[in-house]
């Protein structure tokens, strides 16, 4: 596989999104805790990374990152669900199966408020660890019954922590999946041809992203990751009113922005995104999708 550097080339598609507005913008709300590595769970080991990296020898249990992940459900759910009600804004939830089957009643709530519920892998674990395709098919076929079960439908997007296989994209479209998110590099969706049929990929962001706040090099205070995507915005929206329509992905966990002190960095980009009225199309990545899908053809 050669990598494409060369994308759109510079010449955009020219069109507009449902809204009339150039610029799309996904919320996402990432719906992983209980699917984590834990020894707790009778994994041979814990996952390390959390509000400290943990000091617990490998291979025991680790309850305080148990509860770390915990919080993000017990807690962070609510919070943030009530802030998508309050400002009348759809998110997309990237849902780990192993999540899904372990809170249904979490998982149900999110579409009962509108939300879409992708696919997160069965695990919060790269796909790009897999061995054999029949593995990482019969975990991707695990996921889509516990999503299934718990949200009534079936998820069409797909995004798995860290990179997906060789082999993922093959194994999304024999399950007629939609599109694909394990992208970092362009600014607007566009056409995978490399399968049996078209699939579409909405490239995802790590930047405008609260995993920052859980990095060294990233945010601190909640403020800091409201410039940086309010400077995102600003940047996106001139971009696509001079040279075409743009997509702009901001990134969030239950366990990391939905504690307290860090909530401002999702509320307030809320507050932003829903202030720009009609000069943004935020919606559902499955919306964002239909409506690439009609202006611009595979």
């Amino acid at each position: 596989m050669t990598q494409d550097f060369r994308g759109y080339g510079g010449q955009w598609p020219d069109f507009r999104w449902p809204n009339g507005a150039r610029l799309a913008v996904s919320v996402v709300v990432n719906f992983e805790e209980g699917a984590e590595m834990q020894v707790g769970y009778g994994d041979p080991l814990s996952e390390r990374m959390g509000e400290v990296i943990s000091v617990v020898e490998p291979g025991r249990r680790d309850r305080g990152q148990e509860q770390i992940f915990a919080y993000g459900m017990r807690a962070g759910l609510w919070r943030m669900l009530d802030a998508l009600d309050h400002h009348k804004l759809p998110a997309t939830f990237f849902c780990c199966g192993r999540a899904v089957e372990q809170s249904p009643a979490l998982a149900a709530e999110i579409t009962r408020r509108g939300h879409e519920p992708a696919l997160h892998g069965w695990r919060w674990r790269p796909h790009a660890d897999y061995a054999k395709p029949e593995d990482e098919a019969r975990d991707i076929d695990r996921a889509i019954a516990a999503i299934r079960k718990a949200c009534g439908r079936n998820p069409s997007g797909f995004f798995c922590r860290g990179a997906e296989s060789d082999w993922t994209r093959a194994l999304l479209i024999e399950r007629e999946f939609t599109y694909i998110s394990n992208a970092f590099d362009d600014d607007l969706p566009y056409w995978d041809h490399g399968g049996a049929r078209p699939l579409l990929v909405l490239p995802y962001a790590l930047d405008t992203n609260d995993m920052k706040f859980f990095h060294p090099n990233g945010f601190v205070r909640a403020g800091e990751m409201l410039e940086y995507v309010s400077d995102a915005l600003d940047v996106l929206l001139a971009e696509a009113e001079r040279a075409g329509p743009r997509m702009l992905n901001i990134g969030y966990h239950l366990r990391i922005c939905g504690r307290p002190a860090r909530f401002p960095a999702f509320e307030q980009v809320l507050a932003r995104l829903a202030g720009l009225g009609d000069r943004v199309y935020v919606a559902r990545r499955d919306d964002i999708a239909r409506a690439f899908a009609a202006r611009v053809a595979a």
